[in-house]
C-alpha cells in the first residue's frame, strides 16, 4: 500500500509536523504561569500526532497501524480543544492558521486510514 520509503514523505506527517512547529511558536507567548499547564499539555499532544503517524507507518499489521493512527486522531482532537481554550483565555488573537492546519491534518489522516481499510476489503 505504501509507495513511500519513510514516514517523512507522507503529506499527513509533514502537515502534522508543521502544526507542531506552530504550536511551539504559539505557546511561547503564553503566560509564564502556563509553563507546566496548558503550554506543556498542548505541546505534548501536538507532538503525539506526527510521532504516532511515524510509529504507525512502520507497523506491519494493519490493526497495529490503524491503532497508532487512531491515537494520533485522539491527540489531534485534544489539540483542537486546546486551540479553543487558547482563544477563550485570550492567550492569542490569531489562531486561524492553526485551526486550518489541524482541519487539514484531520482530513488527511482520516483519508489515510480509509485507504488502509479499503486495501483490506479489496484483498478479500
Amino acid at each position: 500500500m505504501d509507495k513511500s520509503t519513510s514516514f517523512e514523505s507522507l503529506i499527513v506527517w509533514q502537515k502534522a509536523h508543521q502544526f507542531v512547529l506552530k504550536v511551539y511558536k504559539l505557546t511561547e507567548s503564553f503566560p509564564k504561569s502556563e509553563t507546566y499547564g496548558l503550554s506543556n499539555q498542548f505541546r505534548r499532544a501536538s507532538v503525539s500526532i506526527p510521532a504516532n503517524i511515524a510509529e504507525g507507518y512502520k507497523k506491519k499489521g494493519t490493526k497495529d497501524k490503524l491503532r497508532f493512527f487512531n491515537i494520533a486522531q485522539g491527540s489531534l482532537e485534544e489539540c483542537r480543544y486546546y486551540l479553543i481554550l487558547t482563544k477563550d483565555l485570550n492567550y492569542s488573537e490569531g489562531i486561524s492558521e492553526e485551526i486550518d492546519l489541524i482541519i487539514e491534518v484531520s482530513k488527511l489522516l482520516n483519508g489515510y486510514c480509509k485507504a488502509i481499510l479499503n486495501s483490506l476489503t479489496s484483498k478479500s
